[in-house]
């Protein structure tokens, strides 16, 4: 069996240059919410020095330097982007899975007598045609080391052009390249796991590598077990065609400016108990429970602090977001104090079940819903989020997250598809 992981590079930045042509060699962050942080990096932003997650407000004076081109998270044009390029990635193998925006796995067994590095040239060209994103694919036998040949793709380590097939490689020559690459590369190994590895000496994926499994496996845990067999080509990770259910489902935001009185906060949690909602409906769950909470700004010594929480059980487990929405408004009352200046508030649905076989309450009196839901679902599908939604979400926007450098959303809404305009045509022409 081999695994492709194929990654799009700087995905953020690379969506907003497909319809941008100008940013192309141009150093470009894209920022999170609020225009807070770095979030996504041009290759030319990285070669400055700018890591990710730095705030914007400390590249400042850089940006002028250098040119700097900072923009607002688009989030609906990079889903809609990404949904575009997993349906481009799908016809090169019946064995996908999407492992998160720009990310997808493919399973390649049967494909054993293809040339797997013209393989994913030929899948870089089709992405790059289609739909001008560049990507990077790493070829090998286990999920783990196919992250690791597609971190060497990008980096172009081992003489790569975009893409790394370990599976051409001898035992000698991967255990060379794996000697120069630190563990924190590793799928899965995080800073900690970082740190407590170094402490014991290793510090290379090769190091790693070599270590008995089963010690490892009695000093730290089963997992780091499996990642070191995975490393040595045995898989022990297979592929997922579909991305099991959520277990709970979050939604929240930082305000764009404070907010102080209850109603704009409540019409914050009711738009964040309707994103949620619809996830909710879409893998066929429901809700026994909902958690709202709202914060201050911890980050604002001079000001008051305030963080509390309250999570609610629901009577009859539901995905209906008028009842979500009446059980966390009430929930939001019980905890809102006047006197303080909020800058985040979200809510969390758990104790999630299977829709399909949920035990309902004979004698209850709520109202069903499914049906306007289906339709409000239906509706905010083909015109956009929020075009169809509860009167609890208010129509004033003023607790809305800041995004004052975005994009337009050019495949997603009408009024922002790309123009193209051409010369005035001559009188008694044929057009």
């Amino acid at each position: 069996m081999t695994f492709a992981l194929i990654d799009g590079n700087n995905f953020y930045v690379s969506c907003e240059r497909v319809f941008n042509p100008k940013l192309e060699g141009r150093p470009v962050v894209v920022l999170s919410n609020n225009d807070g942080c770095a979030v996504s990096r041009s290759a030319e932003a990285r070669a400055l020095g700018i890591k990710m997650a730095v705030p914007w407000f400390q590249m400042k004076d850089m940006a002028k330097k250098h040119g700097i081109v900072a923009l607002s998270s688009n989030y609906a044009l990079y889903a809609d982007m990404s949904s575009r390029m997993m349906s481009v990635l799908a016809q090169f193998s019946p064995d996908q899975e999407i492992y998160s925006i720009d990310e997808c796995f493919l399973g390649l067994a049967g494909f054993e007598h293809y040339d797997l590095a013209a393989y994913g040239q030929e899948i870089r060209a089709r992405v790059r045609k289609w739909l001008g994103l560049p990507v990077s694919i790493g070829f090998a036998p286990t999920k783990t080391l196919a992250k690791m040949a597609n971190n060497c793709a990008k980096k172009g380590l081992a003489g790569a052009n975009g893409v790394c097939d370990f599976g051409r490689m001898s035992e000698s020559e991967l255990s060379r390249l794996l000697s120069t690459i630190g563990i924190r590369e590793i799928w899965g190994v995080g800073a900690q796991l970082t740190k407590q590895l170094t402490d014991r000496g290793i510090t290379s994926v090769e190091a790693l590598r070599t270590t008995d499994a089963k010690v490892l496996r009695r000093e730290f845990s089963v997992v780091l077990e499996r990642t070191v067999t995975e490393l040595n080509g045995i898989p022990c990770i297979d592929m997922e065609e579909s991305a099991p259910d959520k277990q709970q489902i979050m939604s929240s935001r930082s305000f764009g400016d404070y907010v102080t009185e209850l109603e704009p906060l409540s019409a914050a949690v009711a738009s964040f108990i309707a994103i949620a909602a619809e996830k909710l409906r879409s893998q066929g769950s429901v809700a026994g429970m909902v958690n709202v909470f709202i914060r201050t700004n911890t980050f604002a010594e001079n000001q008051k602090q305030y963080q509390p929480s309250v999570t609610l059980p629901i009577p009859e487990p539901t995905s209906d977001t008028l009842a979500l929405t009446s059980i966390a408004l009430k929930g939001l009352r019980g905890i809102f104090k006047s006197g303080y200046s909020y800058k985040k508030a979200g809510i969390t649905l758990m104790d999630l079940s299977d829709g399909s076989t949920a035990q309902p309450d004979m004698f209850s009196t709520a109202r069903d819903n499914t049906k306007l839901m289906a339709v409000m679902d239906r509706i905010n599908t083909q015109w956009g989020r929020g075009t169809l939604h509860s009167a609890a979400e208010g129509i004033s926007n003023g607790w809305k997250t800041k995004r004052e450098r975005m994009s337009q959303e050019f495949t997603t809404s009408w009024s922002g598809l790309p123009v193209v305009r051409v010369g005035s045509v001559r009188a008694g022409s044929n057009g």
